[in-house]
């Protein structure tokens, strides 16, 4: 991977999922982590935005921010039925700020299980000398 590129894969996990991204930052990191939870389940190209959903979140490690994120996305869709069609992510004082362009989850088609749960084990975010770098396992 060369600094310019992000992206972002699934792979098939015994009963869950595992997903792995990748770019230049860690805030792009997380919004490609997003793209993947979201790729997971619906089928592209996603419907209109709808509203927007803010969030701030602490920065106390790495691996939480990466868990917190996630876990907003499976509660917007479990309470009030959005999915994320666009995140951007930027650093604050005390950690992230996260902005999600959300639709409407009815208007979508699915394509996979639901995501249930943000798994602890085998998680993991990290910088290395190509850019950042996560995994983790979600519980479909």
């Amino acid at each position: 991977m060369n600094e310019s590129e992000a992206g972002h894969r699934l792979i098939p996990h015994t009963a869950d999922l595992r997903i792995e991204a990748w770019a230049p930052t860690r805030e792009r990191c997380l919004a490609e982590a997003v793209a993947a939870l979201v790729d997971s389940f619906l089928e592209r190209p996603l419907p209109r935005v709808s509203t927007a959903v803010d969030t701030a979140l602490p920065a106390d490690s790495d691996e939480n921010v990466l868990v917190g994120v996630l876990e907003e996305v499976i509660f917007q869709g479990e309470v009030f039925g959005l999915v994320p069609v666009a995140t951007e992510v930027s650093a604050s004082r005390t950690g992230v700020r996260v902005r999600f362009q959300m639709a409407d989850l009815a208007a979508a088609t699915p394509c996979g299980a639901v995501p249930k749960a943000v798994a602890r084990h085998g998680l993991w975010s990290r910088r290395d000398s190509r850019g950042w770098r996560c995994a983790v396992t979600i519980d479909v």
